[in-house]
């Protein structure tokens, strides 16, 4: 019998933290950022003892964990914060689709996708990223990568820009659910100029092939819509809830990222849309082509045939054929043939068949 992989979770018991994703050579970072209107301070925590978040500080503290791969830290950082181990289990798992949990009144658990757009491929990269909400702290766990992706909000809180620092634990939440949303509407708005351009040649007939770069994109399209599509419910239910731990006041910026949700879902089908018009348009493309290609064919045949018809019957060998002792009887021939195929020509013409 075959093992199954170092990563898989085939035959373990539920709450067993195993990270299932691409394998990372580097080591886990974990830092701290707390502050309030008036204060901020942010530091790297060498020690697991010390990313304890005390729920009862007068600032909003918030734990980022880059690096979701070592199952010891993550288990540490859930002991210590009281979370439960399926919840850890899904943090590990890269696979997980996007989904939304309440916890009582003791936190929210989020999970969604951060997506990158390659730019020399053509293609979407995803990284998974999870969050939960306490009541004055949040947790983020995302994949390590090369950038930080919640630099944005990091920039905001360190300048006291923007509403960050004046609001709770849940506008944190609010920020960089926000951030991740908007991201998708530059990848879709780079994904529609790329689209556009490719309708442009193939409209003007200039890409001979551009069959497998509309396939490529419409995978792309598809893999997005997979990412995004759950967000929407995600959103509608946390909504719904009656949840301590997001006041009314931040229910507004809530309502606005389930628009823009909702914006990058129908931009996503209209773009798929696009493609299958385009895949369509193609593809009557070249059966326009090949049409006029036997067109042409047969025209050239149905002059050729009169001709290759004379040609036939003046070379058969037979001593009784008049016009085969006629003197000029080659040069006649040839005329009436040419004659033959102009007026061929001439009428293929007015009936507008060339």
């Amino acid at each position: 019998m075959t093992p199954p992989p170092a990563n898989s979770k085939l035959g373990l018991s539920p709450g067993t933290l195993v990270y299932v994703g691409p394998e990372v050579a580097k080591d886990t970072t974990l830092k701290l950022v707390e502050y309030n209107e008036d204060y901020h301070e942010e530091r790297i925590i060498k020690s697991l003892r010390d990313c304890r978040i005390s729920g009862d500080k007068p600032y909003i503290s918030w734990l980022d964990v880059d690096g979701i791969h070592e199952p010891a830290v993550v288990e540490a950082v859930g002991q210590l914060h009281n979370i439960h181990p399926l919840l850890l289990e899904d943090v590990m798992n890269t696979k997980q689709k996007p989904k939304i949990e309440f916890y009582n009144d003791n936190y929210v658990f989020v999970s969604l996708k951060m997506l990158y757009w390659q730019d020399k491929d053509g293609e979407i990269d995803a990284e998974h990223v999870s969050f939960f909400l306490g009541s004055n702290y949040v947790i983020s766990f995302q994949e390590k990568r090369t950038g930080d992706i919640f630099g944005p909000v990091l920039d905001r809180i360190k300048a006291s820009v923007g509403k960050t620092r004046r609001n709770g634990a849940d506008y944190l939440l609010f920020s960089l659910i926000d951030l991740i949303v908007d991201n998708y509407l530059d990848i879709l708005e780079k994904m529609s100029e790329r689209l556009e351009e490719l309708e442009g040649l193939i409209l003007a007939g200039k890409h001979k092939d551009p069959i497998t770069q509309l396939y490529s994109f419409k995978r792309q399209l598809t893999l997005m819509r997979k990412y995004v599509w759950p967000l929407r419910d995600m959103l509608s239910q946390g909504l719904r809830e009656n949840s301590k731990l997001i006041s009314k006041s931040t229910f507004p910026y809530f309502r606005d990222v389930h628009d823009h949700v909702t914006n990058v879902i129908d931009s996503i089908d209209s773009n798929r849309e696009l493609l299958t018009g385009l895949i369509d348009i193609h593809y009557s493309t070249l059966s326009s082509r090949m049409n006029s290609v036997m067109k042409t064919l047969t025209i050239y045949s149905a002059v050729f045939m009169p001709l290759t018809f004379i040609a036939g019957i003046y070379g058969m060998n037979f001593d009784n054929m008049p016009e085969l002792r006629q003197p000029n009887g080659y040069f006649y021939t040839l005329g009436g043939m040419a004659v033959l195929t102009i007026g061929l020509l001439i009428y293929f013409r007015r009936r507008q068949w060339l």
